[in-house]
């Protein structure tokens, strides 16, 4: 087993747990959420993967939360895996950062595009997820929400990322 090359910057005793409290104060005080979405696009349709939650209205692309103890790209092969049985077949792109202003004021989303990938069989309708489906760009459905037609302009039409979802 290696060592951690991070171990020596590790705090202990009294200023490993100050650390520990000052984190748990700005967590407690300041809780901040990061979610991941997908745009899982098929070169070879020119299509994007969109799903429609049984909870929210409109088609949007995949993802969800970032989990505790979790980095954001485990997330997104968890939420892709749970809500489209996509698997991931090389490392998704980080295209941008937003502000989720319209969930919280503390909401942020990290945006991958991700072009290698398989899915293992079509995702049927669940609790959670009520269609999912590949679609071309040019003939997205009916109700596609606001930020997922933006973040589709800023990665295929070159429009600017917006700073907000």
């Amino acid at each position: 087993m290696r060592p951690d090359p991070d171990q020596a910057f590790r705090q202990t005793g009294w200023p490993g747990l100050r650390a520990r409290l000052f984190h748990l104060y700005f967590v407690l005080r300041r809780p901040m959420t990061l979610g991941v979405r997908g745009l899982i696009h098929d070169r070879t349709s020119n299509s994007v993967f969109l799903i429609r939650h049984t909870y929210v209205p409109g088609w949007q692309l995949p993802g969800g939360g970032v989990e505790l103890g979790e980095t954001m790209i485990e997330a997104l092969a968890r939420e892709l895996c749970e809500e489209g049985n996509i698997a991931l077949t090389a490392p998704p792109v980080l295209k941008s950062m937003h502000f989720n202003r319209r969930a919280s004021r503390r909401d942020h989303v990290g945006l991958y595009l991700v072009e290698q990938f398989n899915q293992t069989a079509p995702k049927l309708p669940d609790r959670e997820i009520a269609a999912a489906g590949f679609f071309p760009l040019d003939r997205l459905p009916e109700g596609t929400t606001p930020g997922t037609l933006r973040r589709i302009a800023e990665i295929f039409s070159g429009a600017a990322a917006s700073p907000y979802w």
